[in-house]
């Protein structure tokens, strides 16, 4: 079974029939009772009826299920057979989602990236412009949701702008307008940002037991301007799957840097870091990433060219992969 969430609204989504589930019913055979493509349709049926699903994906005897409507597909096929799945929370450039494989079917992501609403994080300039921290790690965060997607993962973005979508402009100008998971106002007073966004990840937790949970946090550095530094990765110290996940994702670092880079050396580290309150604090394993320093002109490159941010989603999405895959 394909294992599927959104990360926003589903474009054209809609509610179907109500019907209760018998004994030995599963999402499966409950979309092909009533002729709907689970490939399709599985991803609706999870949106539609989530606090009726149970670990694994189960479904409870005796209770309501709402059938998606028909004619009404989260995904669609095309000529080619390809299944394209549409998420307004991607902007209208980046909305449209090829599923490529499911090698993270079961997996469950949590994707929260630094700052946002009132707290716009480290700032530097960049010529006349100021950078912000929250839309820098926003931006690499959603590519990295769009990513983890195409490869069957459950992804939950737990701090999410629902109109700046992915966007490919150098200078990414700054909002106070993004929510916490599911759409909760970012308080002002940093202890209770904090504690809000643990708890959103530590809900959700409690619902898919058993699975395959992680949590990615990416944040930007602010260090002094001359300071050239790499991505580097935290876990906490008694997270041995915390360590095995920012450990995956360091070695695809080092990887892509002797590939694309051989006459540089990539100075990134994997240590832990048990003081930070998010990675204290939520349940599932997690890694907090800093991408650089955003005040360093060199760092900078790393955030402003857009080929670069996606690289950086590319290379986080391959290093969970790994983790996933030999979990």
């Amino acid at each position: 079974m394909l294992l599927f969430i959104p990360v926003g609204t589903v474009k054209g989504q809609q509610e179907g029939i109500e019907v209760v589930a018998q004994r030995g019913d599963g999402i499966e055979k409950l979309l092909k009772a009533h002729g709907l493509d689970p490939v399709a349709y599985t991803p609706m049926f999870v949106e539609l009826n989530r606090d009726n699903i149970g670990r694994n994906y189960t479904l409870f005897a005796g209770r309501k299920y709402i059938i998606p409507a028909t004619g009404e597909p989260v995904s669609g096929g095309s000529a080619t057979g390809k299944v394209v799945r549409e998420y307004s929370i991607f902007g209208d450039a980046y909305s449209k989602v090829e599923i490529i494989d499911n090698r993270l079917g079961g997996a469950v992501i949590y994707l929260m990236s630094g700052h946002g609403g009132p707290d716009p994080g480290a700032s530097g300039k960049y010529g006349k412009y100021l950078l912000t921290e929250d839309e820098y790690a926003y931006d690499v965060t959603l590519r990295l949701a769009r990513n983890l997607i195409q490869h069957g993962a459950l992804v939950y973005m737990i701090t999410r702008d629902e109109n700046d979508g992915i966007r490919d402009q150098s200078i990414l100008s700054a909002d106070r307008d993004e929510k916490c998971y599911p759409s909760e106002t970012i308080p002002v007073n940093q202890n209770s940002r904090l504690k809000q966004r643990t708890g959103a990840v530590n809900s959700l937790y409690s619902k898919y037991r058993g699975s395959y949970q992680r949590l990615v946090v990416i944040h930007l550095d602010s260090r002094s301007t001359g300071e050239n530094i790499d991505v580097f990765f935290y876990h906490h110290q008694n997270s041995a799957a915390g360590k095995t996940l920012a450990g995956n994702i360091h070695n695809t670092f080092r990887e892509k840097y002797r590939k694309y880079q051989p006459n540089r050396s990539y100075h990134g580290t994997v240590s832990s870091r048990s003081g930070l309150w998010v990675i204290k604090n939520t349940n599932p394993p997690t890694v907090f990433i800093e991408l650089g320093n955003i005040r360093n002109q060199r760092d900078q490159q790393r955030f402003v060219i857009y080929d670069n941010r996606q690289a950086l989603a590319n290379w986080i999405a391959e290093g969970i992969i790994k983790d996933y895959v030999s979990d």
